[in-house]
């Protein structure tokens, strides 16, 4: 069960969560440059799908429509029972992961150990990883790198923009201000989430005090759009892009010296464009969900007392985001004038 040109025929599970998916990148990337000639088959749902697409090392996206229900999952078993793959690696540990991995026809399927298998996932796998402390969300993907025997190094996330990109690009710039700083200022849940007040007066120094211009990045969430009102109502000059395509999103995030980013998807999008981001922490712990190996020294953690050497975990701390002040946004903003000057000075045309 090889492709035409020998290559091993690979399916990912990882349907949702745009910022799992972005860690699973380095895991894609890192299975094609081990083996050039196998075939990389992609289950996904609609939102991270259309940033997946067109990724130069995957070959087919098989898209999941978790909308439709018990219809959408039937759908996927139909795609999938044409197929047959030598390799499943499920990244996901709910129930309806299981079941795609059980509708997957291939001799091997790899998984997470039991103890860390939700919903009773490991049943549906016949290889699984070791235990693992916790750890940064994608060190947990890279496991199974090393359960594979591929190296990870370089960590690789291909993100773009890509070259059939470049004209698209050019217009989004071309009807934003220069330079600026991307503010993502909504999330999924509401306990991520910042004051609309406290976004307006960072805008207003961000400007002042820093010569940058503000792009307001996210989804068309009710918050969010609440959020946008808010800052414009303030009298803030604010260019808002909210609920862009997530493939323009990675052109605005490219092309920003600074992004400033709830805990939320543009967070780990920009650390994989080696864009520098401030992250603002409060309700998930940074160090398992924070930014991967860059800009530690840019996130303002609320998520911990002073002084607190607080373990990796999954537990959340609720009413901690009120604790950010626009002051302890703007000292990282000094640091990363002072730390990363040459991103500083660029413009990025």
């Amino acid at each position: 069960m090889t492709s035409g040109d020998g290559g091993r025929r690979i399916c990912i599970v990882m349907m949702s969560a745009i910022g799992d998916a972005v860690h699973v990148l380095p895991v894609v990337t890192a299975l094609k440059r081990h083996e050039p000639s196998s075939r990389i088959t992609w289950i996904l749902q609609p939102g991270p799908a259309s940033l997946v697409r067109g990724h130069p090392d995957v070959d087919e996206i098989l898209v999941f429509e978790k909308s439709r229900g018990w219809s959408g999952l039937l759908a996927l078993r139909k795609q999938l029972a044409s197929r047959d793959f030598d390799l499943v690696i499920d990244l996901q540990v709910y129930i309806k992961a299981g079941l795609v991995t059980r509708f997957a026809r291939a001799p091997e399927k790899l998984g997470f150990d039991k103890a860390r298998a939700r919903d009773l996932n490991w049943l549906f796998t016949n290889r699984r990883i070791p235990p693992h402390s916790p750890q940064h969300v994608q060190d947990q993907y890279l496991e199974f790198l090393t359960a594979l025997d591929v190296p990870e190094s370089p960590l690789e996330w291909k993100l773009g923009p890509w070259p059939s990109e470049i004209a698209n690009r050019e217009k989004v710039l071309a009807a934003l201000p220069r330079p600026f700083a991307t503010l993502v200022i909504g999330a999924t849940h509401p306990e991520k989430e910042w004051l609309p007040e406290r976004w307006a007066e960072l805008a207003t120094a961000l400007r002042s005090d820093f010569g940058l211009e503000s792009v307001l990045a996210g989804g068309s969430s009710p918050r969010e759009v609440e959020t946008a009102r808010a800052i414009e109502a303030s009298g803030v000059r604010a260019r808002s892009t909210l609920g862009a395509p997530l493939r323009e999103l990675v052109t605005i995030l490219d092309a920003s010296e600074l992004v400033i980013s709830l805990d939320t998807a543009p967070l780990h999008m920009s650390v994989a464009l080696e864009r520098p981001v401030i992250s603002l922490m409060g309700y998930n712990n940074p160090k398992r969900v924070g930014p991967y190996r860059r800009y530690h020294d840019l996130i303002v953690d609320a998520y911990g007392d002073p002084g607190e050497d607080y373990p990796i975990s999954l537990a959340h701390r609720l009413g901690r985001m009120q604790r950010i002040t626009v002051r302890d946004v703007l000292a990282r903003v000094e640091r990363w004038r002072a730390v990363y000057p040459a991103r500083a000075e660029s413009t990025r045309s």
